[in-house]
């Protein structure tokens, strides 16, 4: 069961980190984020914590009897 938690906690920061991503850069308006760079900075900091979270979640679920 932790596999499947981590895992689908690790999409949702790849899926939140892309938009914070593509908000921050202003591809993406109506938001107080829309073409701050703060979040164009932040957002690849969370795809990558999402990407290793899956990798992580992946590897547990793998490992298991």
């Amino acid at each position: 069961m932790k596999g499947w938690l981590t895992l689908t906690l690790g999409l949702l920061a790849v899926v939140v980190g892309a938009v914070w991503t593509v908000q921050g850069l202003g591809y993406v308006g109506g938001s107080v984020m829309t073409d701050q760079r703060i979040w164009a900075l932040i957002g690849p900091v969370v795809v990558l914590i999402g990407l290793a979270g899956l990798w992580y979640g992946m590897r547990n679920r793998r490992h298991r009897p």
